[in-house]
């Protein structure tokens, strides 16, 4: 492909440190991806969510690629496969889902600090996110727990709006607070620009801070799953939930719905 390929220290450094940023590989696409959130904002889906509850706003949607044509074109025809490929070290690329995430400025709302597996019906240990801001980004940026994804157990996932646990049950570690301990945790955050990208494995630990700017902050990320990514039962409704998916424990993601991008 005609473009920057990551490197192999860029890799060492992802698959050691579960997170990564990659500069100007998806500015080509900046318009495309812009296209499609104004698309998805315009006409929310199912799962569209309003997050920031009392001030400002902090809009979540995702599962729409299937019908918003722009984010298919990405899915299939931007750098994201091929990178996921090479920073999973894997041969198959399947596709797993997009999320829309957008906060509007003087939006105190924060995204909590939690890993996305424990959220998803899918394990593994090639899995990677690519978050693609469409705005600047300085405070508001993703901040990263490097090395969380190796921790021994995953962190309690909660609901975003309210904070509440997000299953009845399940063996969690406690969501961790970063900054009240700030030198127990190694935390990684990058200021941005519209097509730079952060990858990150699905297990790794992640947040953001409030948007305060006076400017929007647009992301679309993508959620590419390898070659050992199988399908896992969790205490509850999974978010996104898929119903009536039919797979089984152990099961490879069915390909009609999850579409193999690279490889076979």
């Amino acid at each position: 492909m005609e473009r920057r390929m990551i490197s192999e220290a860029e890799i060492a450094r992802f698959q050691e440190d579960g997170c990564l940023v990659i500069r100007g590989l998806f500015a080509d696409w900046v318009d495309v991806m812009a296209a499609g959130v104004a698309r998805n904002m315009a006409d929310p889906g199912p799962y569209a969510s309003e997050n920031a509850v009392t001030e400002g706003r902090f809009f979540d949607d995702y599962c729409n690629w299937q019908r918003i044509p722009e984010f298919e074109r990405v899915v299939h025809d931007s750098p994201a496969p091929d990178l996921a490929a090479r920073v999973m070290r894997s041969e198959r690329v399947q596709f797993f889902h997009d999320h829309v995430l957008v906060k509007e400025p003087g939006t105190p709302k924060p995204t909590p600090w939690h890993a996305d597996a424990p959220y998803y019906f899918v394990e593994g240990q090639q899995t990677v996110s690519l978050w693609l801001p469409l705005d600047p980004v300085r405070e508001a940026s993703l901040r990263m727990i490097a090395g969380s994804h190796r921790w021994d157990r995953m962190v309690r996932p909660v609901k975003w709006a309210a904070g509440e646990d997000f299953y009845a049950g399940g063996d969690w570690m406690p969501v961790p607070d970063p900054d009240a301990d700030p030198g127990r945790n190694r935390v990684l955050e990058w200021p941005m620009e519209p097509g730079d990208a952060v990858l990150f494995d699905f297990r790794t630990v992640h947040g953001a801070r409030g948007n305060m700017a006076t400017s929007r902050r647009r992301a679309l990320s993508l959620r590419f799953v390898g070659d050992d990514a199988r399908y896992v039962e969790r205490p509850g409704r999974t978010s996104p939930p898929f119903p009536g998916h039919g797979m089984q424990p152990g099961q490879r993601l069915r390909e009609d719905w999850f579409p193999v991008i690279r490889g076979g």
